[in-house]
């Protein structure tokens, strides 16, 4: 009997929930592909009503192609999508579905879904208990927990393919409406079409999370067959960010496969800039940086060139030279959180007093920006404060980095030193105030 109980709580907990959900995601943050990503979603966001502003995306490291919306307007995109995808059509095509979840309000909805689904299970599960005790029979109680388990999956997954029918034909309605073609999300699909006689455990997570039919796929293919822009090439300056954005990762996660298949006589600049960064991986500096010297010259007010030449620099302890590069790439990119974190390293990675209030000064601007709060930057900020023997702030910003966290508890704790120091009603006060509140509720919670 409470092996049946057992069994239901966990089926109730993740009855249908994608399997990236299920377990701890390994989040990675790039400038340059994060700002890849934003070009190809905003404009997507904008006609589907959507605040750009509001949408959190994430970066996901692993290998499985997926990309997924949770917990309201963030949407997750995994490493293995990037770098299965065949051009920037299909990663598109793959954001405005994702979109399309998220304008129809899916998540919340979806939610619903499994409440309904977890009631059904929870009712035949006590209906299977009591059987299993009338008939003393355990396999009794069993059959029917089974029989209605499966009634529970029947109805949730109903609901999901009906809206991943309502995600496509958004998007291909947004994708209409900034003039680009569905093409490449058909041709995803189409890629992915076998996958579903597959058994599950075999099936790319994308099909597991976004059951795919044959109705789903002819829709996008009629669609496709009578859109005015259905030959809409893909804009040279996206294909050629999403070149670069895979070559890229394939130099930082697969730097041996990168040296196999990007020529050291290609010219092409995304097949020097992913050999490049597999060169530095495989420990090859000074080649690493004489290759993106040539890229350099080619593009010498590139932000990420720049960037990439000062984290081999940094990474190899040439602090001068590398802040130099940070600073030029931040020149560029004034307010971009993720260069300001880096700058700030190499300030603080050296032993001159002069550089705390420059530091402090790029950290704070980090922090201030969407997606800069993020627990490197606390940290570095916290670091910057105790030099400069400012222990109240220093205490603010460790309670920043607690609650970016999750960490609820020291985040209070922290919270409550910072409050016994820094000055009644100054800003630090008022935001360890704030993070005591909001640790508090969220341990109640």
């Amino acid at each position: 009997m409470r092996k049946l109980i057992a069994v239901f709580l966990i089926i109730a907990l993740f009855v249908a929930m994608p399997a990236a959900a299920q377990r701890q995601l390994s989040l990675i943050r790039d400038a340059e592909i994060e700002s890849t990503i934003r070009a190809y979603a905003e404009p997507l966001f904008q006609v589907a009503g959507v605040s750009p502003r509001a949408v959190s995306i994430y970066l996901v490291n692993d290998p499985s192609v997926n990309a997924f919306v949770a917990g309201g307007q963030n949407l997750f995109i995994h490493t293995g999508l990037l770098l299965d995808a065949r051009n920037a059509g299909e990663v598109i095509g793959v954001i405005a579905h994702e979109t399309g979840h998220i304008a129809g309000g899916h998540i919340a909805r979806g939610q619903d879904a499994i409440e309904s689904a977890q009631r059904t299970a929870l009712l035949t599960t006590l209906l299977g208990i009591a059987a299993a005790v009338a008939s003393g029979d355990g396999r009794a109680g069993a059959a029917v927990v089974s029989g209605g388990l499966m009634a529970a999956e029947r109805t949730f997954l109903s609901y999901t393919r009906s809206m991943e029918n309502a995600a496509d034909q958004a998007a291909a309605t947004y994708l209409d409406r900034v003039g680009m073609s569905a093409g490449g999300l058909l041709s995803f699909f189409q890629r992915l079409e076998d996958q579903e006689l597959l058994p599950a455990s075999r099936q790319v997570e994308y099909v597991r999370t976004h059951p795919l039919t044959r109705d789903r796929i002819d829709f996008l293919r009629a669609h496709v067959a009578r859109s005015r822009y259905t030959d809409a090439p893909v804009p040279d300056g996206l294909q050629e960010q999403f070149e670069r954005m895979q070559a890229k990762l394939v130099g930082f996660l697969h730097p041996r496969i990168a040296l196999r298949r990007y020529a050291a006589d290609d010219p092409d600049t995304a097949v020097q800039y992913g050999r490049a960064i597999a060169l530095y991986r495989q420990g090859e500096v000074e080649p690493a940086l004489a290759t993106m010297q040539q890229l350099l010259d080619r593009e010498p007010d590139n932000p990420y060139f720049n960037e990439v030449v000062g984290q081999i620099l940094l990474d190899n302890g040439r602090l001068a030279e590398a802040r130099s590069y940070y600073q030029r790439a931040t020149r560029l990119l004034p307010n971009e959180p993720l260069l300001l974190v880096a700058l700030a390293q190499t300030k603080l990675a050296g032993d001159n007093p002069g550089d705390l209030e420059s530091a402090i000064d790029d950290l704070t601007r980090a922090t201030a920006q969407p997606g800069g709060g993020s627990p490197l930057a606390w940290r570095l900020l916290a670091t910057a404060y105790g030099r400069a023997g400012e222990l109240g702030m220093s205490a603010v910003a460790l309670a920043e980095e607690a609650l970016a966290q999750g960490d609820y508890e020291i985040a209070e704790q922290q919270a409550g030193r910072a409050l016994q120091t820094v000055a009644r009603g100054s800003s630090g006060w008022l935001r360890a105030q704030d993070i005591r509140r909001v640790a508090r509720e969220e341990r109640d919670d």
